[in-house]
Order: C-alpha cells, then sequence, then structure tokens
C-alpha cells in the first residue's frame, strides 16, 4: 500500500484490467479496491461500475476531509456519473469523464488534465523530471539536503537546470515561506556587483541617489542563489568568504555592521577545481561553499529521460496557450542520436518551436530541424524540387534508395522510418501546391484517391481543398 498512488474502484473485471494496466503504463501505481482497505493520501481515484458505494463514499469522505487535490476520473457510463460531475458535487469542476473502450491518448490527455489542480498543491514538493537513475539519484540527494542549512555547489553544463535544483531545495525546506534570491555573478561587472550582493548608502557612489538593499538583505531568513560563482572575481571572492565565515556584512559606503540569517547555494558550469589550480578561484571559498556538492547529468548522458522531459515541456505550454506537440517513434529515435550541447534547456526550446510550427500535430523525424536529423534521416527534396519532379524522368524503385544512408547502431524502426520521409514529402507537396490535393497527387506520381487515404491515416486532411 506504500506506494499506491490511485485507486481503482470497477467491478467489471475487464475495465478494471484496462483501466489499472493504462496507470501503469502511465507511470502511477493503481489499486483495485475490491477487498483492499481505505488509502489515505493518495493521487487519484477512478470510479466505474462500483459493487460497493458505501466503500467509495468512505474514501470520497476521506479525500474531501484530508483537503488535497486528487485526480479523479470517472467512467461516462458510470451509475455515479451524474452524480460526481453534479456542479453540487463536493468535487465540482474536478471530475473528468472517460469513455470506454480505453484509447491511450484520450485516456493520457484526461489523466493528465485531472492532475492539473494537483500539481499546483504539491508544487513544494516537486521532483525534477525523469525516470534515470542518473535523476533518480539527484532526487534523492535534493530530498537530503533539502531540510538542512548547509551550503551546496550546484555544479553541471550550461542548460542541465541548477536554478530549478536551488529552487527545489529552498521549496523543500523549512525557509520555504521565506525568498529565494537569484543572481548571476557572471552577468554584472564586477565593480557593481558589491552593491548588487550588499546594497548601498546613499552618495556611496556616483548615481547612488538613495540607499538600498542588496540581495543578501533581501534573502533574509530564505535562500540566496549565487549562479555563475566561477565567474566571480577574486577581490569579491574575499568579501564573500567573509560574509559566510561570520554571517556579517556592511553596505557599500556604510559602517553599520549587519547580520544576516540566508542559506547559500552557489553553481557554475566550470571546472572550480581547475579554476583554484589556475589561481583564479580561492580554495577556501570553494571549500566552505561546497559542503554539499551536487552534479547534475548533462542531458546526453540520459536520453531515456526524452519522453517525459517532451510530456512535461507540453503540459507547460499548454497552460500557457501554447498548445503541444507529439513526435513520433522515428523522431524519438533521432533525436537520441544528437548530442545535445544545450541540454535540457536546448529540449526545451525546440518543443516549443514545433509547438508552434505543428500545433497539436505528430512530428516526424524528416521535420525536424536540420542539426537534429544527423545521418539518420535521408535528404529530402525542398518544396520547390517538388515542384522539378512533374517534369523528370521516373526513377526506377531500385535505383531510388540511398546507398549512404547509416542504420543507426541500435537498429530501427524501418516501417515508421519510410512513414516519416511519406508524410514529409506528401506535406511538401501539399505546400507547393497551395493545399490542392489533386495537384499535390499530381506531384506525388499517385491517384488522388490513394493520396486522400494516406492524408486520412496520418491525420492530415483538415483544411485542404480537393
Amino acid at each position: 500500500m506504500d506506494n499506491t498512488d490511485f485507486l481503482v474502484f470497477e467491478s467489471n473485471p475487464s475495465r478494471a484490467d484496462s483501466v489499472t494496466a493504462a496507470l501503469q503504463f502511465l507511470g502511477f501505481h493503481p489499486l483495485r479496491i475490491d477487498d483492499s482497505p481505505l488509502a489515505n493520501g493518495c493521487r487519484g481515484l477512478y470510479v466505474g461500475d462500483v459493487a460497493d458505494e458505501t466503500r467509495l463514499e468512505q474514501q470520497l469522505g476521506q479525500l474531501e476531509a484530508a483537503g488535497g487535490s486528487p485526480a479523479l476520473l470517472v467512467a461516462e457510463d458510470s451509475p455515479l456519473a451524474s452524480r460526481m460531475l453534479s456542479p453540487s458535487a463536493p468535487f465540482a469542476g474536478r471530475v473528468v469523464a472517460i469513455r470506454f473502450p480505453l484509447r491511450y491518448e484520450q485516456f493520457a490527455d484526461a489523466v493528465r488534465h485531472a492532475c492539473k489542480p494537483l500539481q499546483g498543491v504539491r508544487r513544494a514538493e516537486q521532483r525534477f523530471v525523469g525516470e534515470s537513475r542518473a535523476m533518480a539519484r539527484v532526487n534523492s540527494l535534493i530530498r537530503q539536503v533539502a531540510p538542512f542549512d548547509s551550503s551546496v555547489l550546484v555544479l553541471g553544463e550550461s542548460g542541465t537546470g541548477k536554478e530549478m535544483v536551488a529552487r527545489t531545495i529552498h521549496e523543500c525546506s523549512s525557509r520555504k515561506d521565506k525568498p529565494f534570491i537569484a543572481i548571476n555573478c557572471g552577468a554584472i561587472p564586477a565593480e557593481l556587483l558589491e552593491s548588487e550582493l550588499f546594497g548601498h548608502e546613499k552618495g556611496a557612489f556616483t548615481g547612488a541617489i538613495s540607499a538600498r538593499k542588496g540581495r543578501f538583505e533581501l534573502a533574509e531568513g530564505g535562500t540566496l542563489f549565487l549562479d555563475e560563482i566561477g565567474d566571480m572575481s577574486l577581490p569579491m571572492q574575499v568579501k564573500l568568504l567573509r560574509v559566510l565565515q561570520e554571517r556579517v556584512f556592511e553596505r557599500v559606503g556604510g559602517n553599520k555592521t549587519q547580520r544576516c540569517d540566508v542559506r547559500i547555494i552557489a553553481a557554475t558550469h566550470r571546472n572550480l577545481e581547475q579554476a583554484i589550480a589556475d589561481g583564479r578561484f580561492r580554495e577556501d571559498l570553494f571549500y566552505r561553499l561546497s559542503v554539499f556538492p551536487l552534479e547534475l547529468p548533462a542531458l546526453r548522458e540520459r536520453l531515456e529521460d526524452l519522453p517525459v522531459l517532451i510530456d512535461e515541456f507540453n503540459q507547460r505550454l499548454e497552460r500557457r496557450g501554447v498548445g503541444s506537440v507529439k513526435f513520433s517513434t522515428g523522431a524519438l529515435q533521432t533525436l537520441r542520436g544528437y548530442a545535445w550541447p544545450g541540454n535540457v534547456r536546448e529540449l526545451c526550446n525546440l518543443v516549443e518551436r514545433l509547438a508552434i510550427l505543428y500545433p497539436h500535430a505528430e512530428v516526424r523525424a524528416g521535420e525536424l530541424p536540420e542539426r537534429y536529423r544527423g545521418a539518420v534521416v535521408a535528404e529530402e527534396p525542398s518544396s520547390h524540387r517538388l515542384l522539378e519532379v512533374m517534369d523528370a524522368p521516373v526513377v526506377e524503385p531500385a535505383r531510388a534508395v540511398n546507398d549512404t544512408a547509416l542504420l543507426p547502431e541500435g537498429g530501427i524502426d524501418l516501417k515508421d522510418y519510410l512513414a516519416d520521409i511519406e508524410v514529409g514529402l506528401i506535406r511538401q507537396a501539399l505546400d507547393a501546391t497551395g493545399g490542392v490535393v489533386a495537384h499535390a497527387a499530381k506531384l506525388l506520381r499517385m491517384q488522388r484517391t490513394t493520396l486522400v487515404e494516406k492524408l486520412r491515416k496520418y491525420g492530415l486532411q483538415n483544411g485542404l481543398a480537393a
């Protein structure tokens, strides 16, 4: 029962099996409520044909008393559907209806929609997205260090999410109700950084027309995140070291000593040990900051997390009203072959770009930006090249094979790979002919009815002219 996070009330064995399997596929740990005890603190509940309504009422009562926001699903044809979906129901507006027979995409969307209230409530318990062993270790380290005031040094390449680690540590700590203040030490000129950190008095320097609090004062009682600490100048490192050792500072131009109660989390993408050897970073400051070092893996080291990261970014885009995008199996396989120098930030930007270009559509390997395709995807002709195909001689199929295409080391789904190419060419033909199916069919040298079937098969038929 400890791992259970989704309860299934369904007396129909076939439906119970379907719902349970679907929830397991989505990463939940469902429990069928037949002769099992009631559960507290679950994340979701599904209601179908209920044999024991009294036990269901008891479970709903527990959920309501707990004051949480569990995901609530009800079968459209459930005898209890009208009551649970009623505006006067205790969970009004938070129950999502699902339809049988189950379709994976519809069910996944229903669960995602039902879980949205949960996301806001559990924000302080937010974990890093990822199911890889590397991210499991990161999440474990965050949980271990969060309750303490020890200084944390977050290491990792640019774009791996160092500031998100700092925010998560703060939100899981006893300081979560106090400020979280971040400053990029590499983005502020050395002569201004002291004022930004410690504040200044009126008249301390030209332009200081009034007194101003620094980041240490603003973060009082909370957490101060020093990003890109490896870019801080040596003179500032000395002043920062004093604050960390004695927990006191003075504003620029002032002589009043102020005490501070601030937790320090620092981050850098640089190799600080090498910087120490080169004389660019103080060794005593390094040991003061790295009480608890936490290193983030690069995205290329946890490629198995690509699907869950893409799903997370899609959810964020939907909340912003941008839409979402799906990736075919071939497209995901192609993305796994990319080096991801920009790490998770680069993936996030790619998902947003494709969600704008192909809203609510499925992107195939041939439609990925060129830099992400590598040698896995055969070169596809552009739209203007397709216009020249009409006058070109017919190429024998055997000669049309690209002998230089490289087979990935792990193999490839040939059917999906060829479908990627076919969809890409069909879309280019439609673009080149203004969406007129008959003209596009002529470009592709196929019957119009055949192209119509392919458009229906790939979900490309909306808004096209005959």
